[in-house]
């Protein structure tokens, strides 16, 4: 389930939340159902957005209701019901032997008014997207009909310039987020993880003498490698300094001072930087830097980024505890702008944090 929250943009009118939905996903969703809140004072802002794969019949009403609780969380005015999906229009047998078509996936659509309905949430409207189309599954227009639909708007809509301006990538596929930090193979995942063992060796050596100095001289790792991932002058740290890195990270008082990095000037040199250290992390290093990634994603509120690196450390680790804590506060809908505040009051003197350990 992907649950990201988009800028503030308010969206009145069902085309235009249709040709939104890439956007407030954050990738463009294929054989998906999509639960957008709306609300604020016009009752139009966009808020939560959540998507989950289609289900099967079986399994719909349960991971609905799932889907419509998470939703539910933002306290909306509204919903709007959109399913993605290229099947074709259904055949239903009348009496007497006649049949009509109907909109696919009518049957999700009907769980998921239910389990609004339940909760006292409005639909403002069910959408089928498909084939650079839309329809609305309550409109006895002849625009509407099964095999007819409206093409959706062109152009630049205000969501798409206000998740450029956020720095949204906007990627083809949730598979497309997956291979941004898939791990390394062949002679380059060799290399890696020499360089690393490597390093964890010589560097534990020196952690047993003076933790504390080594966990300094993690920090300077840490915020050197930061320095070589700004832009425009960024370009790919050699795999010595990237096991560095990795090492400095397995310290939890390095890594939670990492934490904050997302908070500041360099919030894009930091994402940079856990992004190709989890690609090119032999696990289980690899859960720290993509825990970083996850909260670097979500406090942009790419909430579709941060599932898939949270996905990555629970992989590689199940028992990591801060990428559980943060899962479940995706989970929860915890917006941006508090997990940005957890993180300001989490902020200590380098001194300080050295010595709680």
């Amino acid at each position: 389930m992907d649950d990201p929250i988009r800028p503030l943009v308010s969206l009145s009118d069902s085309a235009d939340i249709a040709a939104a939905l890439p956007y407030l996903v954050g990738f463009h969703p294929h054989e998906s159902i999509v639960l957008v809140a709306l609300g604020g004072p016009t009752g139009n802002r966009v808020g939560l957005t959540v998507r989950a794969d289609l289900p099967a019949r079986s399994a719909s009403a349960a991971m609905v209701t799932a889907l419509v609780r998470s939703v539910a969380t933002d306290d909306p005015a509204g919903v709007v019901v959109a399913v993605v999906s290229e099947s074709p229009d259904e055949r239903e047998s009348l009496p007497g032997g006649d049949a009509f078509a109907g909109l696919p996936h009518r049957d999700v659509v009907h769980d998921a008014v239910v389990a609004l309905a339940g909760l006292d949430v409005p639909v403002r409207d069910a959408l089928l997207v498909r084939g650079g189309r839309w329809w609305s599954y309550d409109c006895p227009e002849p625009c509407c009909a099964p095999g007819a639909g409206a093409p959706l708007p062109r152009g630049v809509t205000p969501l798409a310039a206000a998740s450029a301006a956020a720095g949204q990538v906007l990627a083809p596929d949730r598979a497309a987020l997956q291979a941004r930090i898939a791990p390394l193979d062949g002679p380059a995942r060799a290399a890696m993880e020499a360089a690393t063992w490597r390093s964890v060796d010589r560097r534990a050596r020196a952690a047993r003498t003076d933790p504390d100095a080594e966990a300094r001289r993690s920090w300077d790792a840490v915020l050197r490698a930061v320095r070589r991932c700004r832009p425009p002058e960024a370009g790919r740290l050699p795999d010595r300094e990237v096991a560095g890195v990795l090492w400095a990270l397995a310290d939890v008082r390095v890594r939670d001072r990492a934490l904050t990095l997302a908070l500041g000037d360099d919030a894009a040199a930091a994402e940079l930087l856990w992004t190709e250290c989890t690609r090119r992390a032999p696990a289980p290093l690899d859960a720290a830097p993509a825990t970083l990634l996850a909260v670097s994603a979500w406090l942009r509120g790419d909430g579709a980024m941060a599932n898939v690196a949270l996905e990555r450390a629970l992989d590689s680790r199940p028992t990591y505890t801060l990428a559980r804590l943060l899962a479940d506060g995706l989970a929860a809908c915890l917006p941006p702008a508090e997990l940005r505040a957890m993180l300001a009051d989490v902020s200590a003197d380098p001194d300080e944090v050295w010595a709680a350990g």
